[in-house]
């Protein structure tokens, strides 16, 4: 979600309000919205936006958009459709369906005029109309196309065949969000290259396993078996930096991880059960 303007933030009271009758509580919010923040040492006061890394934005943020979006799309926007459509959101990452195209193009072009009158822009990289399900799956396999994909909360959603030849969706951990962990990973693992091995094997396997709980969905094996093995050549790249002498063998490592093992690639969300159709 974009930054709050003095008109935004006026237009926000005015939700909070319909939600919160207590006077205090509505002048301690209307101080947290206003409040600067600390950077380098130095008080930063912005006329747009909350303060970074405020615990109180997300929530605004969510309260903003549960008006702006979600409410205008079940009551005004569905009624006025021709087929079925759904909105599935999270923060401020949203996905709409549609039934039928002309719906979600009819959607598409008053999208952005809708946030506009609360002064929120649309990111030009992730709004997009795909072609996505059953009928989308049906038709790219007669014209031998690749089908399209989007990314959600971390995770590609992707078109597939199921064992028995039928529609399903797979997902897999996006590149950019991969990467950006393995980053993650080698920071720490520099930072820490000479703490006792046993101290990052402890931190690491608990990295791993928070990434797991996140990522290990069924389809989604071969991500969550890129990063068990980008943390492992990472942890050997980091250890064997902790002398000036000769890079260590992948033998020596071998012998390290038999001591202090890295947890193993796993699944921890069971498959989802497939939804019939009469």
């Amino acid at each position: 979600m974009g930054s709050f303007d003095s008109i935004v933030r006026e237009q926000l009271m005015e939700m909070i309000e319909k939600r919160i009758s207590d006077a205090s509580i509505l002048r301690l919010i209307r101080k947290w919205i206003k409040v600067g923040f600390i950077d380098d040492g130095k008080l930063l006061v912005s006329e747009t936006g909350t303060g970074q890394g405020q615990t109180i934005s997300p929530l605004l943020a969510n309260l903003y958009l549960h008006q702006v979006l979600d409410e205008w799309f079940e009551h005004e926007v569905k009624p006025r459709l021709r087929g079925e459509a759904h909105e599935i959101r999270f923060a401020d990452d949203a996905v709409l369906c549609f039934q039928y195209r002309e719906d979600a193009e009819k959607v598409m072009d008053v999208l952005p005029k809708r946030f506009a009158k609360f002064g929120l822009t649309l990111h030009p990289e992730k709004t997009r109309l795909l072609e996505f399900g059953r009928c989308a799956f049906g038709k790219v396999q007669r014209q031998g196309r690749k089908p399209g994909t989007f990314d959600f909360l971390g995770l590609t959603h992707v078109i597939a065949r199921s064992r028995k030849g039928k529609f399903t969706v797979h997902v897999r951990t996006m590149r950019r969000r991969l990467r950006r962990s393995l980053n993650e990973i080698a920071e720490w693992c520099q930072e820490h290259r000479h703490d006792p091995v046993d101290q990052q094997q402890k931190t690491l396997n608990a990295k791993l396993r928070g990434h797991y709980q996140y990522y290990g969905r069924p389809t989604n094996y071969r991500g969550v078996l890129k990063f068990y093995r980008g943390v492992q050549n990472i942890w050997r790249r980091w250890l064997s930096r902790r002398s000036r002498g000769q890079p260590m063998s992948w033998q020596k490592y071998c012998a390290i991880l038999a001591r202090h093992p890295l947890l193993l690639p796993r699944i921890t969300h069971p498959q989802a059960k497939a939804v019939s159709h009469a």
